[in-house]
């Protein structure tokens, strides 16, 4: 069936904005402070800090840094920011972080300035089984002391107009467990609303479907509060830093597949391949009675 006037419409924006949309790049310098890194530690339930001053912070530990604060007046109705440099000029734009990579060169310090350069490094509109989407890849490089350390790159896509592409959700069930499977790393974990807004705290997150039950259920159509894509990843990590400590993460790579919604039992597990020798990369995800894998990752070491 060919597609109608208004989906080839819609389409005809998105190769555009992907043609013609160029935004500046953004500097920001952050001075690292290792408050933030100890408030996640709590939030996390960690039994002290991950990163006390000039120690190392763990892999994607800087996204509590380099934050962006509109102003109040410059969010939309979901709490969202209503525009700004990576935005792309989309009419009733609805954003999903699908994944990304992260290349380690160094770890950034706690409590050492450091400098973060970010650019659009890529534009593509898709024609998707949901609709039209478009797909904005940001590269980041971290640098500290002269020094690259960290290279970074974020997938986010872009559905323009319409209804939240939210299929029909059963009720939220909260007592179900994930199958643990064979992972030889496990540990269960669950979420409360206390949490989900801690951490949209600490990462300046103000998009209401991680903290208002009434809009993300009446308005959004999710069973439930849904947990921060970020948090899922960071997560999955705190295997990595649990069983194997002292290997130094060189690369990760991430995709965030279903949302998980908080008050569900999850499992984060994962572990190196049956088999694999000690060099081999790591395989994690996060595991409910719904799905095998909300989110997933793959971990390198030097």
């Amino acid at each position: 069936m060919p597609p109608s006037d208004s989906a080839s419409d819609g389409f005809a924006v998105l190769e555009e904005t992907a043609r013609t949309w160029r935004p500046d790049d953004v500097r920001t310098t952050d001075p690292l402070d290792p408050a933030p890194a100890a408030a996640l530690s709590a939030v996390l339930d960690l039994p002290a800090p991950a990163a006390a001053d000039g120690e190392p912070l763990p892999p994607l530990w800087h996204w509590l840094y380099f934050l962006s604060w509109p102003r109040r007046s410059a969010l939309g109705a979901d709490g969202h920011p209503r525009d700004s440099g990576f935005l792309p000029p989309l009419p009733q734009r609805r954003r999903m972080f699908a994944g990304g990579r992260l290349e380690v060169a160094a770890p950034l310090t706690a409590g050492r300035p450091a400098q973060q350069h970010s650019r659009v490094s890529r534009v593509v509109p898709k024609r998707g089984r949901s609709g039209n989407l478009l797909f904005v890849t940001v590269r980041s490089e971290y640098r500290q002391d002269g020094r690259l350390c960290l290279t970074e790159e974020q997938d986010l896509v872009y559905r323009s107009g319409g209804a939240p592409p939210v299929p029909p959700a059963a009720a939220l069930d909260t007592e179900s467990r994930p199958s643990a499977g064979t992972s030889p790393w496990q540990q269960e974990w669950r979420t409360d609303p206390a949490l989900l807004f801690r951490f949209s705290a600490l990462t300046a997150n103000a998009h209401r479907i991680h903290y208002d039950t009434p809009y993300t259920t009446g308005v959004e159509g999710y069973p439930g509060l849904v947990v921060h894509g970020p948090l899922l990843v960071l997560a999955m990590l705190e295997l990595v830093r649990r069983e194997q400590p002292d290997r130094p993460v060189r690369t990760l790579s991430y995709r965030l597949n279903r949302p998980a919604f908080c008050g569900e039992r999850l499992l984060a597990c994962g572990g190196p391949e049956p088999g694999g020798g000690p060099d081999d990369t790591v395989r994690l995800r996060i595991a409910s009675h719904r799905e095998d894998a909300h989110a997933g990752a793959d971990v390198g070491f030097a």
